[in-house]
């Protein structure tokens, strides 16, 4: 019974497997990738939601502070010119977050917004955490980023979870979230949308 359990969550999940693991970006060229953002600091939450079932297929989370990144666990977002460095995609200005949801938006999924107005300590904290995450394995994506979540003051009540929309749903209730949906109706996957979304 217990595998069974087990099977059935790795399907469940299985959106949020890597096809690969590109080599980390030097300390340096993280460094000098960095992009701060306008605007206050703000942790933002992204679901792909499947158009069809609505179930979840992968979670990342964004830390807008002294800069902008995008924790990726297991995620297959990669492209010569972003830095990457274990899971966390480093100069996350509003020409990559743009082609970050566009690649992941699809005729099959939309992408959920979450978005959080954080003290600059709380994006700090979040910073510091996502960074310090390391890489994780396939299918792992929202049990990172809730358990990076739930150590962020503030959002201690977020229970850590492996499935997406439970994650969303948590962070529904909060009355402090602003909410937006991106959807895009073209074929392909992930490194489709990356290609198409930079030319």
């Amino acid at each position: 019974m217990r595998f069974i359990v087990a099977l059935g969550l790795v399907l469940l999940v299985a959106g949020c497997t890597a096809v690969s693991r590109p080599f980390d970006a030097s300390p340096e060229r993280v460094a000098a990738s960095a992009y701060k953002a306008d605007g206050p600091p703000t942790i933002t939450v992204f679901t792909m939601v499947n158009n069809r079932s609505e179930t979840g297929g992968h979670t990342a989370i964004m830390v807008s502070g002294s800069q902008r990144v995008i924790y990726d666990p297991a995620g297959s977002f990669k492209h010569p010119d972003i830095a990457k460095r274990a899971d966390v995609l480093y100069g996350v200005t509003p020409a990559w977050l743009q082609s970050y949801k566009s690649a992941h938006a699809r005729s099959t999924y939309h992408v959920v917004s979450q978005e959080f107005t954080v003290t600059p300590a709380q994006a700090e904290t979040a910073l510091a955490l996502v960074k310090a995450r390391g890489a994780v394995p396939g299918s792992m994506c929202t049990n990172a980023t809730s358990g990076v979540l739930r150590q962020v003051p503030g959002f201690e009540e977020v229970d850590q979870t492996w499935f997406p929309i439970r994650l969303m749903n948590q962070l529904a209730q909060r009355p402090d979230v602003v909410t937006d949906r991106y959807y895009e109706n073209d074929e392909g996957d992930v490194v489709d949308g990356i290609v198409s979304a930079q030319n």
